[in-house]
């Protein structure tokens, strides 16, 4: 096992001396604004034991703002990648103290979404959150608005006219461009597919409508199958995808509007139909990586991960410092394509 860092170590990274390292360390005397970030970055650099110390040492005098996410199913790697540029991008400000807290709910029920953000409502100023749009979430929004503290929905738009803002993609455009790849692709008319996790997520919906709206305008000689619910879960999706396969063994492809696409995926080898079926998915994981590489799939549209952690944190802090927003907002951030030739 490596030895941890030593404040020897901390000193040379820094370009400091050990001395100036123990004045940073213990506030015994001052030292420059600009040396005691070097050190804190250094000591972040090297994963130095003691860096929340230098973090309220250096952030000390500087405005604090506690600021809450809630994510969706901690298990999946796309919410843990969110997870960690969110935490990222709060450690990086330097004119502030952001202090992030970061939670997951594993079921979307409503009372699930709203007991996580109460009890987020007591220690953060500011909560931006991934939801499915509920009647329940809508009114939690609203005596969290009333209360002064603005809610940011992340990826799926929920309580409009409430929340705070919305941070993500223009899920319209992602869904129609999964419809002209599958089209384009195609080398024959034929029957399409796509998956949702929950009529409720309004960005799957929105990519849902998307998709059929393209092809009945411009591919309409492709036949559209009936949409299929699978919950964002791998399982539903590995069974689904199956059975798809079985009942119309003459399709051509499908777009997996939200997450599950692990089970699309397992699915697809299980049945040694790589390279023969024309799948999209969303976001550049592992397992898309992967899917990609053998052509399991043909196209990952991917959030742009850290502009979206700084866009949110940056959003945030200004709702909280200036108050109530006039006209609540949307932030619109260009995805990321990844097809097989270019990861």
């Amino acid at each position: 096992m490596a030895n941890r860092p030593t404040i020897a170590d901390l000193a040379r990274a820094a370009g400091v001396s050990v001395a100036t390292v123990d004045r940073v360390l213990n506030g015994r005397h001052p030292v420059r604004e600009e040396t005691a970030r070097r050190v804190y970055d250094a000591a972040k650099g090297l994963g130095y034991h003691a860096v929340g110390l230098l973090r309220q040492r250096v952030f000390e005098d500087v405005p604090q703002y506690r600021l809450g996410f809630l994510l969706q199913k901690p298990q999946q790697a796309f919410y843990q990648a969110v997870a960690k540029e969110m935490e990222n991008a709060a450690l990086s400000l330097t004119h502030v103290r952001a202090v992030p807290q970061i939670d997951f709910v594993s079921s979307s029920t409503p009372a699930g979404i709203t007991e996580k953000l109460k009890a987020m409502a007591v220690r953060n100023q500011a909560i931006a959150f991934v939801a499915p749009d509920y009647p329940a979430v809508t009114a939690a929004v609203e005596e969290l608005r009333e209360r002064g503290i603005p809610c940011f929905a992340l990826l799926s738009d929920f309580a409009t006219g409430v929340r705070e803002g919305y941070i993500g993609l223009n899920n319209h455009k992602v869904g129609r461009t999964a419809a002209w790849m599958i089209a384009r692709a195609a080398k024959r008319p034929g029957k399409v597919a796509a998956f949702i996790g929950s009529h409720r997520f309004h960005g799957h919906e929105l990519r849902e409508i998307a998709f059929r709206s393209y092809f009945r305008e411009k591919a309409a000689e492709f036949e559209v199958l009936d949409t299929m619910v699978n919950l964002d879960t791998a399982e539903i999706t590995h069974e689904a995808t199956l059975d798809l396969l079985q009942r119309h063994p003459d399709l051509l492809g499908f777009y997996v509007c939200g997450g599950g696409m692990e089970g699309a995926i397992s699915a697809i080898r299980e049945e040694k139909l790589e390279g023969k079926l024309h799948v999209v998915v969303n976001e550049l994981t592992p397992e898309s990586r992967a899917a990609l590489a053998d052509e399991a799939v043909i196209m990952a549209i991917a959030t742009p991960v850290q502009a979206l952690a700084k866009e949110t944190i940056n959003l945030m802090i200004d709702a909280i410092d200036r108050g109530e927003a006039g006209m609540p907002g949307q932030t619109i951030l260009p995805f990321d394509i990844f097809l097989p030739e270019s990861i």
